[in-house]
């Protein structure tokens, strides 16, 4: 195997930018990404799981559908 050079004193850049999470509007953790822990990335996963993202159906797309099978 060919070696490979190590260089010192550069800079580490991160692989995302901090990005707020979205429960909380803290900074994310790399760990808990895009969440700041593990509290809000269970909270969130716990209302995909109830069906609380759903997306709410209007009222004309539900007829257009019953007459659509009713043809």
């Amino acid at each position: 195997m060919a070696s490979v050079p190590i260089k010192t004193g550069g800079k580490v850049e991160p692989l995302r930018k901090t990005r707020p999470c979205p429960e909380c509007g803290k900074p994310s953790s790399r760990e808990h990404y895009p969440f700041c822990s593990d509290r809000c990335r269970t909270l969130d996963l716990s209302r995909w799981l109830k069906g609380s993202y759903a997306i709410p159906v209007a009222e004309d797309e539900a007829k257009a559908d019953r007459s659509d099978e009713r043809e």
